[in-house]
C-alpha cells in the first residue's frame, strides 16, 4: 500500500488534473473529434502546468516523480472525459533517453523538454510488413562517417506531425549478419524539424478515432551519429525496457476510461425512466455495470502493482503486461455496458459515449494486442512452449 504521504500526493494530483480538465469539457473533445484535429490547447495547458515533465528528474527541470504519479495523471485525464493519447508518449518515450542516453544528450534535450520548448511525442517502431514482429523491421540506418543515413518506412506513428523529435528504432546490422534476431537494432533521436525538408515524408492516416496517426517515409534521411541512444545494436533491449512503462501508463488511461463510462452509465440509469421506473432498477442494467465496476477496480490494483514495481526498479514485465490486458478488457467491458444502458442515445454524438467507445476500443489492439500479451504470459510466466 502507498504511504499516507504518497496517497496525499496522488489525491492532490487527481484534484489538480481534474480542475485543469474542467477547462476542456465534452464539447471541446467532441468538436476536435468531428474535425479530426489535434488538441493543441489542451497539450499546451498540460505542458504549462508541468505535467509533461513528470518523469524528468529535478536536476533537468522536471518534477522527478515516478510512473505511479504519471499513471495517476493520465488516468484522471481519461476519467474526466479527455484523451491523453495526444501527448502521453512524451512520458514513456522520454524514459529511453533518460535511462540509456549519454549525459550530454540528457543535458541537451531533457531541460528543453521539461520547459515545453521541444516535444518528443513520436515513437518510430511499427512497419507495414512486419507488424508486431519488431526484429524483422526493414528500416535501415547505414553509418556513413559522422552520421547515419536512414531509409525505410514506418506506420501508425502517432503525433509525428505535432512533435519536434522522434525516437526511431532501425536496423543497423543486416538480419542475416546477426546471431540472434533481436540483435543489430539501434535507437536514434531524429530531429523532425530538420528531417522534414531532407528526405522525410509524413502522411496522415484517418482512423475511426481522433488519434493523429501517420505513416512516415525515410528517403536517405541523415541523422548525426551523436544522436545514437546508448550502444549501436542494443536497441531491442532498450525498446523492451521502455515498453513496460508504456503498458502501465496506457493501462492507467483504460482505468480512467472505465470509470468515465461507469459514471455516465449510472447517472443515466438513475435518470432514465421507462415503464414508470428508472432503468437502473432493472437487474439487466445493474448486473453488467456492477460486473464492469468490479473488473475496473481489480485491474486498477494490477496497474498500481506494476507501477510500484517499475518505480522500485524491480522486474515488472508480467505485471505490466497483465495490467494492460486487464485494464483494456475492463474499459471495453464498461464501454459496451454503457452503450447498452444508453440504448439509441449512446450512438448520438452529443452524449459522447460513442466517441469514448471508439477511443477505448483501440487498446484491445495497440500498443500490443491482447493476444500477444496472452502469448507472453503463457511462455514467460506459465512456462509453456513459445507459440510464435
Amino acid at each position: 500500500m502507498p504511504s499516507p504521504t504518497n496517497t496525499g500526493l496522488h489525491q492532490e494530483l487527481k484534484n489538480a488534473v481534474g480542475e485543469l480538465c474542467r477547462g476542456f469539457p465534452d464539447a471541446y473533445w467532441r468538436e476536435l473529434d468531428s474535425q479530426r484535429a489535434y488538441p493543441e490547447a489542451f497539450v499546451q495547458a498540460l505542458t504549462k502546468a508541468g505535467y509533461m515533465a513528470t518523469l524528468i528528474p529535478e536536476e533537468y527541470g522536471g518534477a522527478g516523480l515516478g510512473v505511479t504519479e504519471a499513471a495517476t495523471i493520465l488516468e484522471e485525464i481519461h476519467h474526466s472525459g479527455g484523451n491523453a493519447a495526444a501527448c502521453h508518449a512524451q512520458m514513456y518515450v522520454m524514459g529511453t533517453l533518460l535511462r540509456h542516453g549519454s549525459e550530454a544528450q540528457k543535458k541537451k534535450y531533457l531541460p528543453v523538454l521539461a520547459r515545453g520548448e521541444l516535444r518528443l511525442q513520436a515513437f518510430g517502431v511499427s512497419e507495414p510488413t512486419t507488424g508486431s514482429d519488431t526484429t524483422q523491421m526493414k528500416t535501415f540506418a547505414r553509418r556513413s562517417g559522422d552520421r547515419y543515413v536512414v531509409k525505410g518506412q514506418k506506420i501508425w506513428i502517432s503525433r509525428a506531425e505535432h512533435s519536434d523529435l522522434m525516437l526511431l528504432v532501425a536496423r543497423t546490422t543486416p538480419l542475416e549478419q546477426v546471431k540472434k534476431r533481436s540483435e543489430g537494432l539501434s535507437v536514434l533521436l531524429v530531429d523532425l524539424r530538420h528531417a522534414k525538408n531532407h528526405g522525410l515524408t509524413i502522411r496522415p492516416i484517418r482512423t475511426m478515432m481522433n488519434h493523429a496517426t501517420t505513416e512516415v517515409f525515410f528517403d536517405d534521411v541523415e541523422v548525426p551519429a551523436e544522436n545514437l541512444i546508448g550502444e549501436e545494436g542494443q536497441g531491442f533491449r532498450y525498446l523492451l525496457d521502455g515498453l513496460n512503462a508504456e503498458r502501465i501508463l496506457i493501462a492507467a488511461e483504460c482505468i480512467g476510461d472505465g470509470r468515465w463510462f461507469l459514471d455516465r452509465a449510472c447517472r443515466y440509469a438513475k435518470d432514465r425512466v421507462v415503464f414508470g421506473r428508472p432503468i437502473g432498477q432493472n437487474q439487466g442494467i445493474q448486473f453488467p455495470l456492477a460486473r464492469a465496476y468490479a473488473n475496473v477496480e481489480a485491474a486498477s490494483l494490477m496497474v498500481g502493482r506494476a507501477a510500484a514495481l517499475f518505480d522500485a526498479h524491480q522486474p515488472c514485465g508480467p505485471q505490466a503486461n497483465m495490467a494492460k490486458l486487464l485494464a483494456a478488457d475492463a474499459s471495453w467491458e464498461s464501454a459496451n455496458a454503457t452503450l447498452q444502458t444508453y440504448g439509441g442515445f449512446g450512438f448520438a454524438e452529443e452524449y459522447d459515449v460513442e466517441r469514448k467507445f471508439r477511443e477505448t476500443r483501440l487498446y484491445q489492439v495497440a500498443p500490443v494486442s491482447t493476444n500477444l500479451i496472452l502469448a507472453y504470459i503463457a511462455e514467460h510466466v506459465l512456462g509453456l512452449p513459445r507459440s510464435y
